[in-house]
């Protein structure tokens, strides 16, 4: 890239900042909250560390939910899958690269080697388990994921090779970085939020990045009219198999930042109950939504926390929890993103159809397949978007 396109991308980025309640300018305010949160009190720190961790666990879930229109009750299995692979790597590979590359700055090596054998570990059972769960649809997917779901999580119960630890877990300890005097510790709450942050935008970039892409395109097709969409002659299980491998994918990332944000890798990150926490997030915020997954997990996590101030209250949150997913189900179909774009339309008598709020628009998906199908091994279309939110 030119420094005469980077220059002008700049200019344009200015332009659209300057102009109003842009998505830049929502992107700049959101930037500078990240820098604030920095500074707020270590258990406020550690809470929105928590709901970023959340967050990314939601985003990869509706990447097969929302995008492919695949309910998946098993996705707790990476998620842990990502949280033991850095936690086994720390354990048992942590003294031999302090021996490689000195005690100094061996923590952050074998945090970034404990990171990327998750990922991996991750992507090679995501691979035959999405295989074999794509050719089911609808209820029966959702119950092929949960029994794989719960196939691990008696696995890892069971101990393995002595690699799982059984029902104890496995102790995951970060460590502290000495460099030039300075010492760091890799565990501490900003420190580790830091790392979160950066780690959450790269991924939610990169996904919003697939969502808008050909590739994204013939995702939404086949969730609105698999048939119409073979028709043109997509393979579908490939495409909702790809999906699969690439949600459990970012679901790993999240699973090896709670490794470290809760400092221990165990069984229950894989049962169905972790896994319902991301459909209560998706279901909250709004599926059809490409930050839904933000906004419910935002309400979940804090909701949770305001109830946890009462004990009176703290006995009975999962009444509480009902009731709002009752009222989300009855009221807000679009999830509490579009329910708030709808009360702002209402208040502000906004009748047009634009959306920043990422929504997918209601182009024919007959359409939106051919155009992708037609396009996607153009070069300069691999960003080629569709959501009316990210078209302004």
């Amino acid at each position: 890239m030119s420094a005469t396109d980077t220059s002008s991308r700049v200019s344009r980025f200015r332009s659209a900042v300057a102009e109003g309640w842009t998505r830049e300018r929502f992107g700049v305010l959101g930037a500078l909250a990240l820098i604030l949160i920095t500074f707020a009190p270590p258990f406020q720190v550690y809470l929105f560390t928590d709901f970023l961790v959340v967050s990314l666990f939601a985003l990869g879930f509706n990447l097969l939910y929302g995008y492919t229109g695949l309910l998946s009750f098993g996705h707790g299995l990476f998620y842990a899958g990502g949280a033991y692979g850095i936690a086994i790597v720390l354990r048992d590979l942590g003294p031999m690269i302090a021996d490689i590359v000195g005690t100094g700055i061996s923590p952050l090596v074998t945090f970034m080697i404990g990171g990327v054998v998750g990922l991996v570990l991750v992507i090679i059972v995501a691979v035959p388990v999405g295989w074999l769960s794509v050719r089911l649809q609808e209820i029966y997917f959702a119950l092929i994921t949960l029994a794989f779901g719960m196939l691990g999580y008696s696995l890892i119960i069971q101990d393995p090779a002595g690699l799982t630890n059984g029902t104890d877990g496995v102790i995951v300890l970060l460590g502290t970085v000495d460099l030039g005097g300075t010492s760091l510790r890799i565990g501490g709450r900003r420190i580790y939020y830091v790392i979160s942050t950066i780690t959450v935008v790269a991924a939610t970039y990169g996904v919003w990045r697939i969502v808008n892409s050909p590739f994204g395109t013939i995702c939404k097709a086949i969730r609105e009219s698999p048939d119409r969409a073979a028709a043109l002659g997509i393979d579908a299980s490939h495409h909702r198999w790809m999906t699969f491998i690439i949600s459990a994918a970012v679901v790993g990332i999240a699973g090896v930042l709670r490794a470290g944000l809760a400092s221990v890798a165990s069984p229950g990150l894989t049962h169905w109950s972790t896994s319902a926490i991301a459909v209560i997030a998706t279901v909250i915020g709004g599926a059809t939504y490409f930050y839904g997954p933000f906004v419910g997990a935002f309400i979940f996590l804090y909701i949770r926390w305001a109830i946890s101030r009462f004990p009176a209250l703290e006995a009975y949150w999962e009444l509480f929890f009902g009731a709002l997913l009752i009222a989300v189900v009855l009221f807000f179909k679009q999830g509490a993103v579009g329910g708030l774009l709808l009360l702002r339309d209402r208040v502000l008598g906004n009748n047009d159809d634009s959306d920043p709020g990422g929504r997918e628009n209601t182009v024919d998906p007959g359409e939106q397949a051919s155009a992708a199908s037609d396009h996607e091994d153009e070069p300069g279309n691999d960003n080629m978007a569709t959501d009316r939110g990210d078209d302004t």
